[in-house]
């Protein structure tokens, strides 16, 4: 947006520098007045002028005050690992928002796919264009986001109707009995701990099916299945059965077990989406390669166990 403010040249300062005069008019600092000649956005008489210029006896000061766009920092070790004409989906890190919103000015995936060149659908509210699902900032693994209008369109309904297969691997506490099973129980706000969820008779349904894929010195590597989408389902579900994920200090994690495996958030990744191509109609699935993070902890329970 244009934010060029145009100066006539007031008699007091005739004959005073530029960037001096600048200074006096805008109220600004003498670095700040320098640091706009020099980057050539003042012009006097619509010539672009140095900081040591002298203002002249009549004219007309331009000082263009816009601010450069912020560069979005940049994500580390977000890797594209689908893409076609209608659909990207990425292998999110930990630490990275699906889209920017209140309270959040860190790494996206919308601006770093933005910044990388891709394009992606205009459906959807602004801040949130393309956005077809979304994995908390503290859970890395796939997600999806639409490029063409087509598939924001279908892809969306999709997961509103949940015929998209969502897969999630987790390493939790102990060795869940049974191995594999169903969590039925329903959650909501914490009634006590803000930010927490629980398991709270009258909150809404949570579904989470699982089955044990590998049993390792303390602890058991889990695949997961949602069947609905509730906020941290997974971890409030395995720490309401004393079986926390590995690292989820937050949800009754040991911190000590977490430490030694080099952990600073829970072992749980996005692993698997599988869904209908919103074009060709092709069932497409995308497996995520766990973190460095994830992977380190993983082979240093199975070392554990030998």
């Amino acid at each position: 947006m244009s934010d060029t403010r145009f100066l006539p040249i007031p008699d007091a300062l005739v004959g005073m520098r530029v960037d001096t005069a600048l200074a006096r008019m805008l109220g600004l600092s003498r670095t700040a007045s320098s640091d706009l000649v020099e980057a050539g956005k003042v012009r006097v008489n619509a010539q672009t002028v140095k900081k040591n210029f002298k203002l002249p006896g009549e004219g007309l000061l331009e000082v263009d005050m816009a601010q450069p766009k912020a560069v979005p920092p940049p994500v580390v070790g977000m890797d594209i690992i689908y893409n076609d004409e209608d659909v990207v989906v990425v292998n999110k890190p930990v630490g990275v928002a699906a889209h920017t919103g209140p309270g959040w000015s860190g790494p996206t995936v919308l601006t770093e796919l933005e910044a990388s060149g891709l394009r992606i659908s205009t459906s959807g509210p602004p801040e949130r264009q393309g956005i077809v699902h979304r994995l908390d900032v503290g859970t890395s693994g796939a997600m999806a986001v639409a490029k063409s209008e087509l598939a924001y369109t279908k892809l969306k309904h999709a997961f509103k109707e949940r015929k998209v297969r969502k897969i999630y691997h987790a390493i939790v506490c102990g060795h869940p009995d049974p191995q594999t099973g169903t969590i039925d129980a329903p959650i909501a706000r914490h009634p006590s701990k803000e930010w927490r969820m629980a398991v709270v008779a009258g909150g809404r349904r949570a579904v989470t099916h699982y089955r044990t894929l590998e049993l390792l010195a303390g602890a058991a590597l889990v695949e997961v299945e949602l069947e609905t989408g509730r906020t941290h389902q997974i971890r409030v579900h395995f720490s309401a059965l004393h079986h926390p994920c590995v690292g989820d200090t937050f949800y009754g994690a040991d911190p000590q077990q977490a430490e030694k495996l080099g952990l600073k958030r829970q072992w749980l990744h996005a692993r698997t989406l599988e869904f209908e191509h919103p074009r060709t109609g092709i069932r497409t699935v995308v497996n995520a390669p766990y973190m460095a993070d994830l992977e380190g902890a993983l082979n240093q329970l199975r070392h554990f166990g030998e």
